[in-house]
């Protein structure tokens, strides 16, 4: 494949960059990390006014998903506030490939105004990566269901207009072969939703459904064909809606403070040759990163599901952030364990920020032990590991 990217694609990297320049204030950011909320409805809604939005929706309008991929590229780049609308994203193009008429009219316009978010209610707190082993039930009471059970790792609920559901609805049959996808929306009565804080600085929600009655309107898929409707969310998950590129905001941080920092030899810490080894090595793995996503994006281009290629790209991306994090943790010694508005913090706190943050990344959307089984088992061939 090309890796280069069309004239068109590049013109709306441009624009991107453009809006970024002019929206994403520090007052932005510094929100983000104090709040623990990855979302920023009034950047979304303005990412929507300047027409930026609409194409972010996989198969929607006359965008492909190799600007899908830019947009997100450039968000994570730039550490924007970028979680709750690559989810939101996420949600719109699973109602637009597998929705009903009832979804596309009544949620798909309400999210691509970027001012109404969703949520992923797939882990539980015994079933975190086995996510075909959920026992959150549905069942059917006429033309309702009746929802009871729990989640775990409910990033946004708590911004939430609606969650999108994996529920039980036929214990008697293999358990991947028993579930129903829903979506739900959050003012429902019988959710509840409780914070969840993290080692990073970022905040979860465990989600609680106690008899909440849904309408059959509101599924997605077939009934017990939520395993198919899972398939799809997954494949626009890993690698095009972000995650891939989380090393750049990293090195941009590094590289400022090297320039400043003293080295224990004299100089600086940017003249020490194994720092700038590791910067070097650091951006040739991000650029690697890159590149797998983009071959991830053009086959979603080229109608089909990157779900293999992306689990390669999400799987390289994360290892080699946690790689470079320690290497740049480790040369910045104690100043490198300092958080954010520490005196003396190595990188303003931005080390010690992604330290805590890159564990993180090899969990969401999915763990990299479920990544290499994608991997081994589609791509290598070898047997099934459960």
């Amino acid at each position: 494949m090309d890796f280069a990217l069309s004239s068109r694609a590049a013109a709306f990297r441009d624009e991107v960059r453009a809006f970024l320049e002019a929206h994403l204030t520090a007052d932005v950011v510094d929100a983000m990390h104090r709040t623990g909320t990855f979302n920023d409805k009034d950047l979304n809604g303005a990412l929507a006014d300047a027409g930026l939005l609409a194409g972010a929706v996989p198969g929607y309008g006359d965008r492909d998903p190799i600007e899908l991929y830019v947009l997100f590229n450039e968000l994570e780049k730039a550490g924007a506030p970028y979680d709750g609308l690559a989810v939101t994203m996420l949600v719109a193009g699973i109602v637009n490939a597998v929705g009903t008429d009832f979804h596309r009219e009544e949620v798909l316009p309400k999210l691509l105004t970027g001012r109404h978010n969703c949520c992923l209610g797939y882990s539980e707190p015994d079933h975190g990566s086995d996510v075909a082993a959920i026992t959150t039930r549905a069942v059917r009471d006429g033309d309702e269901w009746v929802v009871n059970g729990q989640k775990m790792w409910t990033t946004m609920a708590h911004e939430a207009d609606w969650v999108i559901l994996l529920t039980r609805t036929n214990p008697d049959v293999p358990k991947h072969k028993g579930l129903t996808m829903f979506l739900v929306p959050m003012d429902t009565p019988g959710i509840e939703v409780q914070p969840v804080p993290t080692m990073a600085t970022e905040r979860t929600n465990a989600t609680f459904y106690d008899d909440v009655r849904v309408g059959d309107e509101w599924r997605l898929g077939d009934v017990d064909g939520g395993w198919s409707v899972m398939g799809v969310a997954l494949a626009f998950e890993r690698g095009v809606m972000g995650g891939t590129n989380p090393g750049v905001p990293l090195v941009r941080h590094v590289h400022d403070w090297a320039a400043r920092a003293p080295s224990p030899d004299g100089g600086r810490m940017l003249d020490d040759p194994l720092l700038r080894e590791r910067i070097a090595r650091t951006t040739i793995a991000n650029q690697v990163s890159q590149l797998l996503t983009l071959r991830a994006a053009w086959i979603a281009a080229t109608g089909g599901l990157p779900g293999l290629e992306g689990s390669m790209a999400k799987l390289y991306a994360t290892d080699r952030y946690q790689q470079a994090v320690g290497w740049f943790q480790q040369m910045a010694g104690a100043a490198g364990l300092l958080g954010f508005d520490t005196e003396g913090a190595a990188a303003h706190g931005w080390i010690d920020y992604d330290a805590r943050h890159s564990p993180v990344t090899t969990i969401y959307g999915g763990t990299s032990e479920i990544n290499r089984n994608n991997v081994a088992e589609r791509h290598l061939g070898l047997p099934r590991a459960r």
